[in-house]
């Protein structure tokens, strides 16, 4: 197997009586990015918050990223860009990412910030407070934020929701750029044609467990996931859930 920048075994994740995950077994390939798919509830988010390092598990192993396991030092290798953009409204869009850029001790942050800005559309706002912001202008200096360290690991919660199509037509060339420069990427997503486009594997989570896996098809010519057996594989789900 290739090495893998993310390694799980039989994972669990309960709040109290409740088990949001049961048993997941993940190998995610460095450089590859791995959709995430299942209904409401089905622990895609707390799947990628244990990843993240914002909750710790209550059972089986993790590992994220080719470095030591230290747990404070894993949490660096990773940009995380969830449902809430962390970031400051009283703080202007370039302020937001110098001081994020600081707490990971980025160099020539004023560079790096001025680069990204540029890349979410966002130069000409660039020293306009994040208050005055929509929630799509919002959604792209978030994706900045949770790049601006230049991670091995991105992890991304619905990153599509509230962006006009240009903003979502961009996300998916830098997404599709970070895994050919061998970043490892792993999308939440509703979206199947995003999934289908973009991801190397797919796996869909029922209940908090792995209903169903896909993966890209190998050899010489080979293209994306194939959309119509991603949708079957997201419809058995369903009514797996359904059925539950």
């Amino acid at each position: 197997m290739s090495q893998a920048a993310i390694e799980a075994r039989g994972l669990e994740k309960r709040f109290g009586p409740l088990a949001a995950l049961r048993g997941i077994d993940l190998h995610v390939a460095t450089g590859t990015l791995l959709a995430v798919l299942g209904p409401n509830g089905a622990g895609k988010s707390t799947l990628l918050r244990l990843l993240a390092g914002l909750t710790r598990p209550s059972g089986g192993s993790l590992r994220v990223g080719c470095g030591p396991a230290d747990r404070r030092a894993a949490r660096r290798r990773v940009g995380y860009i969830g449902h809430a953009t962390l970031l400051y409204p009283a703080l202007t869009a370039r302020e937001n990412l110098l001081f994020a850029a600081r707490l990971y001790g980025v160099a020539g942050a004023p560079a790096r910030v001025a680069g990204l800005l540029d890349e979410q559309g966002l130069a000409t706002l660039a020293d306009r407070r994040v208050a005055t912001f929509s929630q799509g202008l919002c959604r792209r200096l978030a994706i900045a934020r949770g790049l601006v360290h230049d991670p091995e690991v991105v992890l991304l919660d619905e990153p599509f929701a509230g962006l006009d199509r240009a903003s979502a037509g961009r996300l998916a060339g830098r997404l599709a750029a970070l895994r050919g420069g061998g970043r490892t990427v792993v999308l939440v997503t509703h979206d199947l044609a995003r999934a289908a486009e973009l991801a190397d594997a797919a796996l869909v989570l029922v209940g908090g467990r792995v209903a169903q896996r896909e993966e890209r098809s190998a050899g010489p010519g080979a293209g994306a996931l194939a959309a119509q057996a991603l949708e079957r594989a997201y419809l058995a789900a369903l009514a797996e859930a359904g059925a539950a």
